[in-house]
């Protein structure tokens, strides 16, 4: 790498640990970063400033809210007996944009990844648990992505609510074997909810 003035190089590096941002992005943009106006450059530390201060997960479903709990769980339009199980935050934008679901939602954080070092006990699904075992939900249905790792979670997920008198469903196969279901568009992942299955 080119040799850099200590903050440009330090931006540089901090950039890189975006996903998918490599060194040529990351230069491509701290330099734009430079040329921008000092409003722009400050709106933008204030927005990431922010972002860290004001979001924190929601105590009900784990999403990012500002607001607890967040807008999905305390929707009185909602129902609040069908939670929709997803990996990451940014899957609720899939599920929400088919217009098709009007459940609430539960967010793991992850899946299953022995190889990684994740576990149960790092995924987010106690009170999700919980909430099954107290009786405030008829059915869970599991939009893991079907990936090795979104299955083994799913799976994990099903046996461990097997117990309780709740009906679980898996989204149908929809969605591409071994893509995300960040990716799909409305249509796919309208079909993938509508074809879902008992487990």
């Amino acid at each position: 790498m080119a040799r850099y003035a200590e903050p440009m190089a330090r931006l540089i590096e901090e950039l890189k640990k975006l996903p998918g941002v490599g060194t040529k992005s990351a230069q491509r943009y701290a330099f734009h970063l430079l040329r921008s106006s000092d409003e722009d450059a400050a709106a933008l530390a204030d927005a990431v400033r922010g972002l860290k201060a004001s979001l924190r997960l929601c105590s009900i479903c784990n999403n990012v809210t500002d607001v607890d709990p967040c807008a999905y769980c305390a929707s009185p339009v909602r129902n609040q007996r069908l939670v929709c199980v997803v990996e990451e935050p940014t899957n609720i934008d899939t599920v929400e944009r088919t217009q098709k679901y009007q459940g609430v939602y539960h967010v793991l954080h992850g899946t299953l990844s022995p190889l990684h070092g994740v576990g149960p006990d790092q995924l987010r699904a106690v009170t999700l648990i919980n909430r099954v075992e107290r009786g405030e939900v008829d059915e869970v249905i599991l939009a893991m992505s079907p990936t090795l790792e979104g299955e083994a979670t799913a799976d994990w997920l099903a046996t461990a609510l097997r117990k309780f008198p709740v009906r679980i469903s898996r989204i149908a196969t929809g969605v591409p074997a071994g893509s995300d279901i960040e990716y799909a568009d409305e249509v796919t992942m309208a079909r993938a909810l509508e074809g879902r299955r008992e487990m």
